[in-house]
């Protein structure tokens, strides 16, 4: 397990599905993603089982925050198509309770995932897309240090419309140079 300041990173259980399913399956959580269509159960089992045959590095981690004394999942984030030859790999992350929205849950995830991906995984570059018309995830990966790079323009039709899909990276030295001035 991954641990932060208020959250935790642990490994995806096939016990976690129904919970991924509702998630998947509501028309907020699934406006920020690449999904434009509802799962059924027997899909994310399917996806579990062949998740299961990629590497390691690259399984999803559930986000969970402490409720007394459990763990209550909220989300999950993962690296995916790592180059281990370039040192580099997408992530993706969502927060799949939408109460839960806009409290920082997502920024201390995406630090985690930055934190393990470039000090144990040892990238040197970690990228993601975002749509334009996700504000608050722009936000939180601003936060995180990814800085814009690029802008695939209405690469993405959502709700009867394209909208402008935005490649946004951070990459090793400049994470490490924020994290020093954090400290200092």
């Amino acid at each position: 397990m991954i641990y932060g300041t208020r959250i935790r990173l642990r490994a995806v259980e096939r016990s976690d599905l129904p919970l991924f399913v509702g998630w998947l399956n509501n028309p907020e959580v699934r406006q920020g993603l690449a999904h434009y269509r509802p799962f059924s159960q027997v899909e994310e089992e399917r996806w579990f089982e062949n998740m299961l045959e990629r590497p390691g590095d690259e399984h999803p981690m559930v986000i969970e925050i402490p409720e007394g004394d459990l763990w209550r999942p909220i989300g999950n984030c993962s690296y995916m198509d790592i180059d281990w030859r370039n040192r580099l790999a997408e992530v993706g992350i969502f927060i799949g309770e939408v109460g839960l929205w806009n409290q920082g849950y997502g920024s201390e995830a995406m630090v985690l995932l930055l934190k393990h991906g470039f000090d144990t995984l040892n990238l040197n570059r970690i990228f993601l897309r975002v749509f334009e018309s996700n504000p608050g995830a722009i936000r939180c990966y601003e936060k995180a240090g990814f800085v814009l790079e690029g802008r695939l323009r209405q690469a993405e039709f959502q709700d009867g419309q394209f909208v402008d899909v935005l490649l946004m990276s951070v990459l090793s030295q400049e994470w490490r140079r924020e994290a020093l001035q954090s400290f200092s």
